[in-house]
């Protein structure tokens, strides 16, 4: 059974190198998550290492998905900073190993995230991703509404440059999705909660 687990900023450092593998396959296999190949490994464990700070701060969060101990996704929200922006949110990185693709892993990802953010008192979720992707008919099938699309946006990991289209979730804290058919555990941890 595959578990959704959320990670502290210690536990970030820790799952740094096999995120770093599982960012640079979904690179390798095309996924336009910000990166261009060949991605180097090294400094794909330190880009997860640097987001550790903000995850143990509370300005970022990031969940994992396991399957029998391996690691077959993963998926961050970070929240907006700015006073008139604290009821929103973006998710960021969703990737989830080709091999464990069509499985509803992103579908569990993406679901761990939204009862977070619900439970949070969120009410708004926002996201981009390439036009035309697998990620694309993810987010349509789970009720995400498309608010449009820009041309040549970002480059894929060729460099050639891709349509973005823009996409966003309402929430209600009151009905926070069921968890469905996967394991989630626990919600993220930051510095002062109690223990």
């Amino acid at each position: 059974m595959t578990e959704i687990v959320p990670v502290s900023g210690p536990e970030l450092i820790t799952y740094a190198d096999e995120l770093a593998a599982l960012l640079i396959e979904a690179v390798e296999g095309g996924a336009s998550v910000g990166f261009l190949v060949p991605l180097d490994r090294a400094a794909a464990a330190i880009w997860w290492r640097e987001r550790a700070a903000a995850v143990e701060a509370g300005s970022h969060q990031v969940w994992i998905a396991r399957d029998d101990e391996r690691l077959v996704g993963t998926i961050g929200l970070v929240r907006a900073a700015l006073p008139n922006a604290r009821h929103r949110a973006e998710v960021a990185k969703l990737v989830v190993r080709p091999s464990a693709r069509n499985r509803g892993v992103g579908r569990a990802l993406l679901t761990a995230v939204e009862r977070s953010a619900a439970a949070e008192g969120l009410t708004l979720l926002v996201l981009d991703t390439e036009t035309g992707s697998d990620a694309e008919r993810l987010y349509r099938s789970a009720g995400w509404t498309p608010c449009g699309s820009v041309p040549d946006y970002a480059a894929d990991p060729y460099g050639t440059l891709r349509a973005t289209t823009f996409y966003y979730r309402a929430l209600d804290p009151r009905e926070a999705p069921a968890q469905g058919p996967f394991t989630m555990r626990g919600t993220p941890r930051h510095r002062g909660d109690i223990p």
